[in-house]
C-alpha cells in the first residue's frame, strides 16, 4: 500500500525507467512514491535509428525507448519514461566528455538561445501508452573566454554531467538572461503535465 503521505494511489509504487535523482526527486516533492530501474538504452543506437527526426520526435523516441524496456518486464507497473534535447537551431547536443567539451558547447551556446527539449513516455500493462514533449527555451548571455573560464572553474566537474554543460539549479543560472519554460521541464520532467496524465488515469488522490 501506498505511505500515507503519498498522492499516489497505484497499485505499486510509480516505476521511474532512469536513476536520474533530479527527476526523482521531482516526483518525490510532488507526493508521488516512486521506485527508479535504469533502462539499459543505448542511446546513441537510438539516435541513429532515428536519423531524420526533428530534435523533439528525437526527445519522445528517447523516452518512449527508455519506458518501453522497464515496462516489458514489468507488466503490472506504471512506468515513465524521460529524456531530454538540446537543440541549437537543429543540432543535437550530447554530454561533453570532459571540461575542454564543455568550453566547446558553451562557446557555441553563448550569445544564442536554445532549446530544451524533454519528453515524457507513460507506459502501462506492459506497454507504452502516451508520449509528449515539452519545450523550454534559454537566452544565454554573451561569453567571452574569460568568462567561460570563470564559470567552469566555478562549476566544477558536474559541467560533464549535463548536456549544456549547466545545471540551471546550481552556478548555472548565471549563464542565462532570460528562460521562458517550466522549471520542471528545464530539470528534465514536466511535471504538470505529467501530473494531469496520471489524474486522468485516476492515479493520483486529487
Amino acid at each position: 500500500m501506498p505511505h500515507a503521505s503519498s498522492l499516489w494511489r497505484g497499485p505499486a509504487p510509480l516505476l521511474l525507467a532512469s536513476t536520474s535523482p533530479t527527476r526523482r526527486a521531482l516526483l518525490e516533492s510532488a507526493g508521488l512514491t516512486v521506485e527508479t530501474r535504469a533502462p539499459g538504452v543505448d542511446e546513441r543506437v537510438v539516435e541513429a535509428q532515428a536519423a531524420g527526426l526533428s530534435p523533439e520526435n528525437l526527445a519522445e523516441r528517447l523516452a518512449a525507448a527508455k519506458a518501453a524496456a522497464v515496462a516489458g518486464p514489468s507488466p503490472g507497473r506504471v512506468v515513465v519514461g524521460a529524456d531530454q534535447v538540446l537543440d541549437l537551431d537543429g543540432t543535437v547536443f550530447h554530454k561533453p566528455a570532459d571540461r575542454a567539451g564543455a568550453a566547446a558547447h558553451l562557446a557555441r551556446l553563448q550569445g544564442r538561445t536554445h532549446a530544451l527539449h524533454s519528453a515524457v513516455a507513460l507506459a502501462v500493462d506492459g506497454a507504452v501508452a502516451e508520449v509528449f514533449v515539452v519545450t523550454a527555451r534559454l537566452a544565454m548571455r554573451p561569453l567571452d573566454e574569460a568568462g567561460i573560464k570563470a564559470y567552469l572553474d566555478a562549476a566544477g566537474p558536474s559541467v560533464t554531467g549535463s548536456v549544456g554543460a549547466y545545471q540551471l539549479e546550481g552556478v548555472g543560472i548565471h549563464l542565462f538572461d532570460r528562460i521562458k519554460g517550466d522549471h520542471s521541464t528545464i530539470l528534465g520532467l514536466p511535471l504538470l503535465p505529467l501530473l494531469a496524465r496520471l489524474r486522468g488515469r485516476g492515479l493520483l488522490a486529487f
